[in-house]
């Protein structure tokens, strides 16, 4: 067996050294080069996707979900409402969309992430005004010098850019999937702030609307969250084909009936075994699920009646067999802590 000190990297022995260099790859729902990738690669190309789905995400797609999973799935996809998803942490919520998003070709996930100061504006569009006055002020000065004063200042496009909802509702032939993640740690108003988008497919964009008559043909050319270009007319956003949109919860509160109204409910219980090791099998691969096998039934067994996230899992399967120091099994419960313990 490994002495302890084998895979330190950090010794905090207070004398430097190069033991940065054997630190190994990052776990692949780390490993953020793939970024890099995905920006050169195909269009649409996702480096989150492999992060969410894994590296071995094939593996993965011989785990079919449930029965009601998959009917919940295809009603949302069909009546063109929001599937509202919720389970404890690290049930798979938020890899749902992921999924879907990679099964059905539509693209990068627009990922939404939800904090209590969130507001509605927040996914739809920011305008940035401070930018637009320094520029006008800095044509303006330009002018006066007797240079030519027009600049971008004159582009009121170019100051607006659509967040990830807002992009998801641009007019397109198959719909984005847009990720509305943790909405259940939104302010008290937000979930109905959400109710009339998400029944129109439609916003407007004030800034916008008041200069659409001065505007060529009224259109304005924006930039979305993807970082292109895109063209909004008469300063108003129309979708053609509704996105696919998840909205996530842990169950932290109630929301609204009107909000529960116009959406799909999917509960996602704890998952077992199979799907515990499917999931280290995507990650990681077929010789580390066999490897952590003591550890996803003793996951599973204290999941019963502690409060754990699945990705508590990962990290201990990766670093105890990646490092392999002694004390594995007092490693692997140091990194898979109850997240329900008092504090």
């Amino acid at each position: 067996m490994s002495e302890p000190s084998e895979w330190l990297i950090y010794r905090g022995a207070g004398e430097p050294h190069e033991g940065i260099r054997q630190l190994p790859p990052p776990p692949p729902w780390r490993d953020f080069a793939g970024r890099h990738a995905a920006a050169n690669g195909a269009a649409g190309g996702d480096g989150s996707a492999d992060r969410r789905l894994g590296g071995h995400r094939h593996v993965a797609e011989l785990h079919r979900p449930g029965a009601e999973e998959l009917e919940m799935i295809n009603a949302a996809l069909y009546l063109r409402r929001p599937l509202l998803v919720t389970g404890s942490p690290g049930a798979g919520k938020s890899t749902l969309a992921h999924s879907v998003a990679h099964e059905l070709g539509l693209g990068r996930v627009l990922r939404w992430p939800i904090v209590s100061r969130s507001t509605l504006q927040d996914g739809l569009y920011h305008y940035d005004a401070i930018a637009r006055l320094q520029d006008v002020q800095i044509a303006a000065h330009g002018a006066a010098a007797g240079r030519d004063g027009a600049g971008p200042a004159d582009d009121i496009g170019g100051y607006i850019r659509l967040g990830p909802l807002g992009t998801a509702l641009l007019p397109s032939e198959r719909p984005r999937v847009v990720l509305v993640d943790e909405l259940d740690k939104s302010d008290i108003d937000l979930p109905n702030d959400l109710l009339n988008v998400l029944e129109e497919g439609e916003f407007g964009i004030p800034e916008l609307e008041r200069v659409a008559d001065r505007l060529p043909d009224g259109r304005a050319q924006v930039l979305t969250d993807d970082g292109t270009r895109a063209t909004v007319t008469g300063g108003r956003v129309q979708c053609s084909a509704f996105p696919f949109v998840v909205l996530t919860s842990n169950g932290e509160r109630d929301f609204p009936a009107p909000l529960m109204r116009r959406c799909i409910h999917l509960e996602l219980g704890r998952p077992d075994h199979q799907r515990l090791a499917t999931f280290v099998r995507a990650h990681l691969g077929d010789e580390a699920a066999r490897s952590g096998e003591d550890l996803i039934a003793h996951f599973l067994e204290r999941s019963r009646s502690e409060l754990l996230a699945t990705d508590q899992l990962l990290n201990a399967i990766y670093l105890t067999d990646a490092a392999a120091p002694a004390g594995r099994d007092r490693l692997a419960d140091l990194l898979i802590q109850r997240l329900d313990r008092p504090r």
